[in-house]
């Protein structure tokens, strides 16, 4: 907020896929930040973005816990990108269940064991308020 303090208090609608709907003349004025530590170019969350790709050992580390898993919960997301959507594939599979929770329809909702149509941030704190967590 330091490099964009117009955006403070903005009323800002969210999508259903958890874009935030702005006015575009807020966009024309946005600074990027830079990485604090190295002063790169940009600072990106290590995320991968739709269209980009899952690096190998990401891809490798996910099947290894999906194997070892009993279970997989799916939060937020359409599962529209293949690297996500293989892996309750490959769930399915091996006869666990998968369950999700997101709004609106996903590419795998007829895999899925329960499908929770509700938003994430209600649902996640009562999950983690049954499991015992503080």
């Amino acid at each position: 907020m330091e490099q964009n303090p117009y955006l403070l208090g903005v009323d800002a609608k969210q999508a259903p896929d958890g874009d935030t709907l702005l006015d575009p003349a807020f966009e024309t004025g946005f600074k990027v930040p830079r990485c604090p530590h190295c002063e790169g170019d940009r600072l990106k969350p290590d995320v991968v973005f739709f269209g980009e790709n899952v690096a190998p050992q990401t891809a490798a580390k996910a099947t290894s816990s999906v194997e070892q898993a009993g279970g997989l919960l799916v939060v937020g997301t359409s599962l529209m990108a293949w690297s996500a959507f293989r892996l309750c594939k490959a769930m399915v599979e091996q006869g666990k269940p998968v369950i999700a929770i997101n709004h609106g329809k996903t590419r795998a909702d007829e895999l899925l064991e329960m499908k929770i149509e509700a938003s994430c941030e209600q649902v996640l704190p009562w999950i983690a308020e049954q499991l015992g967590a503080r």
